[in-house]
């Protein structure tokens, strides 16, 4: 087997091993709260952010009202309002400072990180644990080896829960992808 396949495969085991201790009732809690909110509001920094923003584009497709902080175009948070910050440390300083925030108008906050010890967890309503190593964890990820650089596999098992996320609010909703289609950008 050459080395392309082998690394293609040792990366899938990480994957659905890190996957497979994602708590399901954190997953679903997450699902309600995005349900129940007039708006949601996504943030993250660096490669988080970019799955966060991907997620904000398919909650817009399911019909959903979501902001990507920090856009022009993003509203004031206001109450009851969700905010989901995804952050593998739980300590980016500008996202604390989102969260604090967002607190402050009494939204409601969900962080997606590997650790339920950090600032932006204090201050959330609901964490769900992504248990990947990444270089701003403290210490190891509950035994989770990986060949992947820096917070990779955090990011890649992200961008699986958000997906993951967005098929049981289709089922929820009862969206098909040809209703989610119609709301595709056709200024391309």
């Amino acid at each position: 087997m050459d080395e392309v396949q082998s690394l293609g495969r040792q990366l899938i085991a990480e994957l659905a091993a890190t996957f497979g201790t994602v708590c399901r009732e954190d997953v679903v809690t997450l699902t309600d709260s995005i349900l129940a909110a007039p708006r949601i509001f996504l943030d993250g920094k660096g490669r988080s952010g970019l799955q966060a923003r991907a997620f904000a584009m398919r909650l817009m497709h399911l019909g959903l009202r979501a902001y990507m902080v920090d856009e022009v175009t993003t509203p004031a948070i206001t109450a009851d309002d969700l905010l989901i910050i995804a952050s593998g440390s739980g300590r980016t300083d500008s996202l604390v400072q989102h969260a604090a925030a967002a607190l402050k108008q009494h939204a409601r906050i969900a962080l997606i990180s590997t650790t339920k010890s950090s600032p932006i967890a204090e201050l959330a309503d609901q964490v769900v644990i992504v248990p990947a190593p990444t270089p701003k964890s403290a210490g190891p990820a509950q035994g989770i080896n990986t060949v992947q650089p820096m917070g990779s596999l955090f990011e890649l098992v992200l961008g699986l829960l958000f997906d993951v996320v967005v098929i049981v609010l289709m089922r929820r909703m009862d969206v098909s992808t040809e209703i989610m289609f119609a709301n595709h950008a056709n200024l391309e």
